[in-house]
């Protein structure tokens, strides 16, 4: 597997960050930038005359990651040549977040499925139910396929977003890239970081992904009076105080973010479901726990691939960004600690992760981590996908 990373300032000017020197044909290019340069046709035009045979993927993001550095307002192509890989893409629109479910299956439907070893998902981050449409991918999946991506992002905006699927930039677009072969091998691991606080409260009203009451109280009244100065500035300010949710059958929870709310039904908006009869507890930042977060994925992706990873594909959520402001460097400098200096890295900030579910569990007074096969729907994760070739 070969690679080479750009850092494109315009269409006609670029910069060559890292490159084997015996790259030769492009299979693939991810392409991550803002919501402005992404739907630039030019730039896209340019990347598409330097790989020419190669697929198109990306969308656009809350921030770009570019080895160590997270940037802003910039497009960063990464090109993958494959030695003996063969890839499959499957693209389709979800206009009614309804839908969510259909459009999984549609996509999973296109995939074939003799040979195929991992799934890479790029989706519309706003007009989507995350954990639907991840429910539709398994169920026609074979259940020891892997699955791994994240949702477009838009900064801080949530107005819309954008995706490449070997076109120009639409919105409300799914793309997915099918890997097959004997000589890939796939990493993943995703973990958060966040601190519970307050009591654990039962859902009692909720549809989908709004969530209208907990213990019979207004959702949306509670989190106001749990943000105090920060409630003026929602939605956007309650990514920094997510949601763990969690079935009455399990201890293990998943984090819900909001982008979004009904103010005339008293709702809180969710990227992904927030059942009703779930217990939920609101959570807090805590700026160590955050980076040691991204260091035990880190560690997680290494561990689920026997070889030394060429490339990661970091997909961190824009709450953390949010929180660690001018430290969010640091999340990034502990995953290159752990995967070396020879791992490539590109990514992206996003409005929800894709990735295995981790078991956590204690032997002997440490944690320890058991990943799952399959997927599920993340928010406020630092998710990172591996990939090399032998």
């Amino acid at each position: 597997m070969k690679l080479e990373q750009i850092k494109w300032k315009t269409p006609d000017d670029f910069q060559i960050y890292k490159k084997n020197d015996d790259f030769k044909v492009a299979h693939l290019v991810m392409i991550f930038g803002s919501r402005e340069l992404i739907s630039n046709d030019n730039f896209i035009d340019s990347i598409k005359q330097r790989y020419p045979l190669a697929y198109l993927i990306g969308c656009s993001t809350s921030g770009e990651i570019y080895d160590t550095e997270v940037v802003d307002d910039t497009l960063i192509s990464t090109a993958i040549s494959f030695e003996s890989t063969s890839i499959e893409c499957a693209t389709e629109m979800l206009n009614n977040v309804e839908d969510s479910y259909e459009v999984g299956c549609r996509l999973a439907k296109k995939l074939k499925k003799e040979k195929l070893t991992h799934v890479f998902v790029i989706s519309e981050g706003l007009n989507i139910n995350g954990s639907e449409f991840i429910r539709g991918m398994k169920a026609m999946l074979p259940s020891d396929i892997s699955i791994t991506g994240g949702l477009a992002g838009d900064g801080i905006l949530f107005e819309k977003t954008k995706v490449i699927a070997n076109c120009y930039a639409k919105e409300n677009m799914i793309s997915v890239i099918g890997f097959y072969g004997d000589n890939i091998r796939i990493g993943y691991g995703s973990m958060g970081g966040w601190d519970s606080f307050g009591p654990e409260r039962l859902i009692t009203k909720s549809k989908n992904n709004i969530l209208y009451e907990m213990d019979g109280k207004s959702a949306l009244e509670l989190y106001k009076t749990y943000l105090g100065d920060y409630a003026k500035d929602l939605p956007a300010s309650a990514l920094l105080f997510p949601l763990s949710i969690r079935s009455k059958d399990s201890n293990e929870g998943v984090v819900r973010s909001t982008f979004g709310a009904k103010y005339e039904d008293n709702g809180l908006m969710f990227v992904g479901d927030v059942p009703q009869g779930y217990y939920a507890k609101l959570m807090k930042a805590n700026f160590d726990r955050l980076v040691n977060g991204a260091m035990e994925a880190a560690e997680l992706s290494r561990q689920s691939m026997e070889d030394s990873p060429q490339l990661a594909i970091l997909i961190s959520c824009v709450g953390r960004k949010m929180v660690l402001k001018q430290r969010i460097e640091e999340e990034i400098e502990v995953v290159r600690d752990i995967l070396g200096e020879d791992c490539m890295f590109t990514g992206f900030y996003s409005y929800g992760e894709i990735s295995p579910y981790t078991q956590i569990f204690r032997k002997d007074g440490e944690n320890v981590y058991k990943l799952g096969k399959g997927c599920e729907f993340h928010n406020q994760t630092m998710t990172i996908t591996t990939i090399t070739e032998v």
